[in-house]
């Protein structure tokens, strides 16, 4: 579980509620700051979207990876659009959450998109998940699992 999410409630793709501590137990998780007005956010979200999917959809076992979006939306009808639209069945963190200002603070996020993988106590593994995905594809997620020192026997 992140611990920097204990006690949140996210809403998944469908709008349904989920626990956080139940959702994220032992997964590599990666806080997706983004917006569906920004162009650079929807260039980046199906290649999010296909990382994911490899992932966890189609992986067997599914790599123990969750995604938490935290929108940058301007209102919460724009979040569920983009929801809707383009994201995969990730987890997002609800648009009315206040706690969405204090993620971006936490993580020095001045600009969307932003891929912020990190540990399970809230420690960033990177905050260039983009970068790494756009450049090493599937191959980023084994440093990942690695360096949040929790999967020592993943093998993806």
């Amino acid at each position: 579980m992140v611990d920097v999410l204990a006690g949140r409630r996210l809403v998944a793709r469908d709008g349904a509620a989920v626990e956080a501590e139940a959702a994220l137990r032992n997964k590599v998780v990666a806080l997706y700051f983004a917006a569906g007005r920004c162009a650079p956010s929807r260039d980046f979200t199906p290649l999010l979207r296909a990382f994911y999917a490899a992932l966890v959809g189609e992986a067997r076992p599914p790599a123990p990876f969750e995604v938490v979006f935290v929108s940058a939306d301007g209102s919460a009808e724009e979040m569920r659009r983009f929801l809707r639209e383009q994201h995969g069945p990730w987890l997002a963190l609800p648009f009315h959450d206040p706690y969405r200002l204090e993620l971006k603070k936490r993580y020095n996020v001045t600009a969307v998109p932003r891929l912020v993988v990190v540990k399970p106590s809230g420690e960033v593994i990177t905050d260039k998940g983009r970068k790494q995905i756009r450049e090493r594809g599937l191959a980023c997620f084994q440093n990942w699992v690695e360096v949040a020192d929790v999967f020592r026997n993943f093998s993806g």
